[in-house]
């Protein structure tokens, strides 16, 4: 091999090691999220986006859906993750200050209002669209038509929460749950991303809600079981993914003995509000069913999923949920236990 082909490959590998380098610079950034939406390049490679910053506050969370909620049917229906959307770009996604996020959540509802659209106003707003697609992945399970049984004041043979009598009745709103049954206390904080070292050092890719062995967990979203059995890090847990793929949730560290509701397996759909398991501190260890966390809690997260590389591996995106967790208080599942079998059951059906 002469000298002169020597180099003409070493020039090629350098402007390949170059190119490489120009386009992680060139890619647009902000913060820790990266400003790729789902498309495809004229090479026919799927670009989507690889990381997700949530940082939308409960209030901004409560408040864009009643601007929803409360124009349900109407000839103008806001959309509440559109007006986070509009939010997010002019805020660069920070909610922490309160006042200028309900400016501009209110300056949105004006405009639209006025009789502008939501293209019209978001035409010059460089980041609108990526933060439509990333928020539409967080939150779109969580608010449309669904039905529900409610009670209808009458009871049959007792007056016991179970035996009242109940009715269908057909609801647009919030359709996602609090991953804690109602009425069972639990405390919690902001403790995403802070260190792990069992195994490895690693960071808290969810959110921890501290509570009593046997507090009845319940499914956030309708979905389906994608995965339920041991793991070393999470003891006994749950994965549901919604049924638009968008959202995997998981449900960790559950009861020793018995940690799942009856008949739930892999492959089995289920509805918000739902009984899935029950809180324990199985964990931390490669022995199946032990107790090796010390404080009995669920471990909740929230992973979005623009492209099935992203499932599992380097490149998953787990969001911080704490505000969302929030949020979902609102809406609590109501249970009721079985004496026989000394397990729990949600009292009111809803079909999604």
């Amino acid at each position: 091999m002469g000298k002169e082909t020597i180099l003409k490959k070493l020039i090629m590998i350098e402007l390949v090691i170059l190119a490489g380098i120009a386009s992680i610079f060139f890619s647009e950034k902000k913060g820790d999220s990266l400003w790729e939406t789902s498309t495809v390049t004229e090479e026919g490679e799927k670009d989507f986006i690889k990381w997700v910053d949530f940082q939308v506050s409960s209030s901004a969370l409560g408040k864009a859906y009643e601007y929803d909620r409360d124009t349900y049917g109407e000839e103008l229906h806001l959309n509440w993750i559109e007006l986070l959307a509009y939010t997010a770009t002019k805020t660069g996604g920070d909610f922490s200050n309160d006042r200028q996020v309900n400016t501009y959540l209110e300056e949105a509802v004006e405009k639209l209002q006025a009789g502008e659209t939501m293209e019209a106003i978001t035409e010059d707003m460089k980041y609108y669209t990526y933060y439509l697609e990333a928020y539409t992945a967080v939150l779109g399970g969580m608010v449309g038509e669904y039905e529900i049984e409610v009670p209808d004041g009458t009871t049959e043979g007792g007056e016991s929460a179970q035996e009242e009598g109940k009715t269908w009745e057909k609801r647009y709103g919030l359709k996602a749950f609090s991953p804690i049954a109602k009425g069972f206390p639990y405390s919690d904080y902001d403790d995403f991303g802070v260190s792990r070292s069992y195994g490895y050092k690693r960071q808290h890719l969810g959110h921890d809600m501290m509570g009593q062995t046997g507090t009845p967990i319940i499914a956030v979203e309708s979905g389906y079981v994608e995965a339920l059995g041991w793991n070393q890090y999470g003891g006994w847990r749950i994965g549901i993914r919604s049924f638009d793929k968008k959202r995997y949730y998981y449900y960790a560290h559950l009861r020793q003995g018995f940690p799942y509701a009856l008949g739930l397996q892999e492959g089995s759909k289920v509805q918000a509000g739902d009984v899935i398991g029950y809180m324990g501190h199985t964990g931390y260890s490669t022995k199946e069913d032990a107790n090796n966390i010390d404080q009995t809690h669920l471990h909740f997260g929230i992973q979005l999923i623009f492209d099935e590389s992203q499932k599992e591996g380097n490149s998953e995106i787990w969001i911080d949920c704490y505000q969302i967790i929030k949020f979902l208080y609102r809406n609590q599942s109501k249970c009721a236990r079985n004496d026989e079998t000394k397990e729990w059951y949600r009292i009111y059906q809803m079909r999604d």
